[in-house]
């Protein structure tokens, strides 16, 4: 079973739009896919309860008070979205199963200082997880994805890769959707974007 974490101390940043999207991928792929919402907000549950049931299936994964437990058997890939302020024991909790760790992060100095000594947390040598950033909300030829790509390098780790800001994604959560459950004309740039982050997943 593969266990993908989603997670960043601050909140707004597109955890539950990579989460959901990831999920999304997973499932039309034909793996048994469970989503985990361990955030109080719960947007997650609340957008797989907007799914139609002609999809292909996600299934939730109710997680109380942030302790997590084993998912059912039979379960293929398990995607982790996490509350902001995430740390301690908890975050011991979701490092301790995860497999690989993704940190949506934007571009903006304020979320790039903040998200800083997290990142510094995650990236200690004993870590058994494989880790990544990923730029939110940015264009990948821009200042800005510069500016993420020269702290995060600093840190020693690869922007995994950045996705766009597009009402595609906000448009499609509205309908419990992913963008892969739309005709591929419609998501040509965004799919095309997702390409090295599914590369890695699927490593």
């Amino acid at each position: 079973m593969s266990v993908i974490a989603v997670v960043n101390p601050k909140g707004g940043v597109g955890k539950s739009t990579f989460a959901t999207n990831l999920a999304g991928y997973l499932a039309h792929q034909g793996y048994k896919v469970m989503l985990g919402d361990t955030d109080i907000q719960q947007s997650s549950r609340t957008w797989l309860s907007l799914r139609p049931a002609n999809l292909p299936l996600i299934s939730a994964w109710d997680i109380e008070d942030g302790h997590i437990a084993k998912p059912p058997k039979g379960t293929t890939h398990v995607v982790l979205d996490t509350p902001a302020g995430l740390s301690g024991k908890k975050l011991d909790a979701v490092l301790k199963i995860a497999d690989k760790v993704v940190v949506p992060l934007q571009p903006s100095i304020f979320d790039i200082l903040a998200t800083e000594e997290f990142i510094k947390k995650l990236n200690k040598h004993d870590r058994t997880y494989q880790l990544a950033v990923l730029g939110m909300r940015v264009n990948a030829r821009s200042r800005a994805a510069d500016q993420l790509a020269h702290y995060v390098g600093q840190l020693g780790l690869p922007v995994l890769a950045y996705l766009r800001d597009t009402q595609n994604y906000i448009q499609l959560a509205a309908h419990g959707a992913t963008l892969w459950d739309v005709a591929p004309s419609r998501v040509e740039k965004d799919v095309a974007q997702w390409q090295d982050i599914l590369a890695w997943i699927e490593r």
